[in-house]
């Protein structure tokens, strides 16, 4: 009996690691592109959609947090990381396919959907074309649903600088990203990372996403699941248009970089446990 007590006790942390252990794989999307994604973990799952040319890493404070408890899942979306990059379909309402076949393929029940910045538009894209029938709950991370036209204008700009000098564009556009200090070797880890997307895929990404200007009608279609929006002051208009379309979302705002769950990952993850716990299992 004593060995078999000393075996059972051996095991169980063998099994705690085992349950939690980290894999990099692929899977095909419906028009023939291999996109990576990170999985971590057991239990109701998590996707997790980085921003604009930043890879599935960007969320290591949320997978490293909760995949003891939960089943991770953080995509590098087409183009991006160490997924394919293909020439077309750099536009919303394809990469919110991308995503349902991502949940499809790995046959997840109801997960929650965490879409940051870019990611903001996707899922939006996501509730409008497939609803919400098998989605637990959407937090929509510090990005726009409906651009004023004003601040589009500013794009031109920023993409002319992109192409004259891609690198120190992207430099700058990572430091600008945080609030609180950053490791020098950090921010050269996500700089590398973000110019592993194509110039000109990253261009088309930033256009695709300014075709449609005003995707906050689609936050209708997320009246019936939990939903947060988690922002930093300079986007208190967008928090705005949130809850005038969509009353019943919780919103949560950070003193912060874009970056928020990086700059305030306690908060952050208090937040995502929260809405968790919201979808009742």
């Amino acid at each position: 009996m004593r060995r078999l007590l000393l075996i059972l006790c051996l095991a169980i942390p063998f099994v705690a690691f085992a349950a939690s252990k980290e894999t990099s794989s692929f899977f095909t999307t419906s028009d023939g592109i291999r996109l990576h994604y990170i999985e971590s973990g057991m239990g109701r799952p998590i996707v997790l959609i980085p921003g604009w040319t930043m890879p599935a890493e960007i969320w290591r404070p949320q997978i490293d947090a909760f995949s003891g408890k939960y089943r991770v899942i953080a995509l590098d979306p087409r183009s991006q990381g160490d997924s394919d990059k293909p020439a077309e379909g750099h536009y919303p309402a394809r990469r919110a396919r991308d995503v349902k076949e991502l949940v499809d393929n790995l046959k997840l029940e109801k997960p929650v959907l965490v879409g940051w910045s870019l990611g903001v538009a996707e899922l939006l894209a996501y509730a409008d074309q497939f609803g919400t029938d098998n989605v637990g709950a959407v937090v929509l991370v510090d990005g726009f649903v409906k651009l004023d036209p004003q601040m589009a204008a500013t794009f031109p700009q920023f993409l002319l600088n992109f192409q004259v000098d891609r690198r120190k564009t992207t430099e700058a556009f990572v430091k600008s990203m945080y609030a609180k200090p950053q490791g020098e070797a950090y921010l050269a880890k996500v700089t590398e990372a973000s110019l592993k997307t194509p110039t000109n895929s990253a261009m088309a990404l930033m256009m695709g996403s300014l075709a449609h200007l005003d995707g906050s009608e689609a936050l209708t279609k997320l009246a019936n699941v939990p939903v947060r929006y988690e922002y930093e002051p300079q986007l208190q208009g967008q928090a705005d248009v949130v809850k005038s379309k969509l009353p019943n979302a919780k919103l949560d705002r950070y003193e912060a970089g874009h970056a928020l769950f990086v700059d305030e990952p306690e908060k952050f993850n208090r937040v995502l446990e929260e809405v968790i716990a919201e979808t009742g299992k």
